[in-house]
């Protein structure tokens, strides 16, 4: 449970600080969407650029029993590589984005 809690927390940490980024062009608003009950995490962006909608998840983070599924990851940083600088380990996070095949030759977890 200690372990889950301390996924839990840094994967807030690291959304919230995503969510304050303010894009270089549009009126795009960014907010996150915390399912303790569920635990599933998001950074939502919305808004707009000249005459083009701007809508859709750019973060998504399941916590899977003691794993951390990155869904889906829209940055340039890559996720996996923030939560390896608060110290998380490579075992402890899982690349769902990849199909379940191709996990095993990442050096993280595969499932």
């Amino acid at each position: 449970m200690e372990k889950l809690e301390r996924h839990r927390t840094i994967v807030k940490e690291i959304l919230t600080e995503y969510s304050q980024r303010k894009p270089s062009y549009g009126e795009v608003e960014a907010y996150t969407c915390f399912d303790e009950q569920g635990e599933h995490y998001q950074v939502i962006r919305t808004g707009w650029h000249k005459d083009r909608r701007i809508y859709g998840c750019s973060i998504h983070i399941d916590l899977k029993g003691d794993k951390i599924w990155i869904q889906y990851d829209g940055t340039e940083i890559g996720i996996a590589n923030e939560l390896l600088d608060r110290h998380l380990s490579k075992q402890d996070i899982v690349l769902a984005f990849h199909e379940p095949f191709a996990r095993q030759f990442t050096e993280f977890a595969v499932g």
